[in-house]
């Protein structure tokens, strides 16, 4: 029998004052939980080399510290249309001129980046998949970085132009969405709209490059982080947002885990998320998962590892 009197104790529990569930028996308890989280903002596109470059370390971020904030991801809008668009910087004035600089990216990253397709049948704008990601959103929360993901992979390392309404039904598809209806939803105003909200908090956080992350705490205000920097920018950030917490790393999951969950990985995520050398990753790989369960492949160089259908 319940005990509700505060004063009365239970003999069959032998607990005095309130006893409901969570309240018996032997528990763990864990006092380093984070008392309170912040917000970050990771402002992105679809076609950010720099940001496909920073999965890596992001992954390994969001694993280990995550528990300490929520992540909103927003997208930036780098590329409306050709018209008009230049990179000075990066010696970008037309689609051709991509190419190069990604595999730059790539080589230096090692997250493989393909490109040639910016020859023969280049993106025409990023503002294409964004809406596709904003409507994902709206329907399904947890899809929306799901396909963001699957965009990335078929752009960079699998060199598919993510602007063709035949490639994101593919993708959309095979998250388990419907791709024509959700692609046909992304040409619509409202769709348009709200990216343009995404923009606007982009604008209001400063943000004028990607990637960039900001950190906010409760007062609204915050740390901004601009390009792909190492994990230790990150973790600094997070420490400083929030000085009276005891900043510590979970464990990452295991490598069965993250694979079952998002079905890709390169050598190089692997080698971050579980502090590798290179020439470790495909004995950690055996080790880890079962024979038969997956295949280890390889594209321009990096090899990646797929878990069997």
């Amino acid at each position: 029998m319940t005990n509700k009197n505060p004063m009365m104790c239970d003999l069959e529990t032998g607990i005095c004052g309130p006893v409901g569930e969570g309240n018996t028996g032997i528990q763990l308890i864990d006092l380093t939980a984070p008392s309170k989280k912040i917000d970050i903002y990771y402002v992105t596109d679809p076609i950010c080399s720099h940001c496909w470059a920073l999965e890596p370390t992001l992954r390994k971020f969001m694993e280990e510290y995550g528990q300490y904030f929520n992540m909103h991801t927003l997208m930036g809008g780098l590329l409306e249309k050709w018209d008009g668009f230049t990179d000075v910087s990066n010696g970008i004035s037309d689609p051709a001129d991509v190419a190069g600089h990604w595999r730059e990216v790539g080589e230096h990253s090692r997250m493989p980046i393909d490109g040639s397709f910016w020859f023969e049948d280049p993106v025409t704008s990023s503002y294409i998949p964004s809406r596709v990601y904003k409507v994902i959103q709206q329907k399904d929360d947890s899809l929306a970085p799901v396909f963001l993901r699957r965009a990335r992979e078929a752009v960079f390392p699998f060199n598919q132009n993510i602007g063709s309404d035949q490639i994101l039904i593919k993708i959309i598809n095979e998250i388990g969405l419907n791709g024509e209806e959700i692609v046909k939803e992304s040409h619509l105003p409202a769709a348009q709209e709200s990216l343009q909200e995404d923009f606007q908090m982009a604008g209001r956080l400063g943000v004028r490059g990607f990637p960039t992350i900001v950190f906010l705490n409760e007062e609204q205000k915050g740390i901004k982080v601009v390009g792909a920097r190492p994990l230790e920018n990150y973790i600094e950030a997070l420490k400083q947002m929030l000085p009276e917490e005891n900043i510590q790393a979970k464990n990452a999951p295991t490598l069965k885990t993250v694979l079952q969950k998002d079905g890709l990985l390169f050598s190089r995520e692997i080698e971050e998320l579980y502090n590798l050398e290179q020439k470790d990753v495909v004995a950690f790989v055996e080790k880890e998962l079962t024979t038969g369960s997956y295949v280890v492949e390889e594209i321009l160089g990096e090899k990646y590892i797929k878990m069997n259908k």
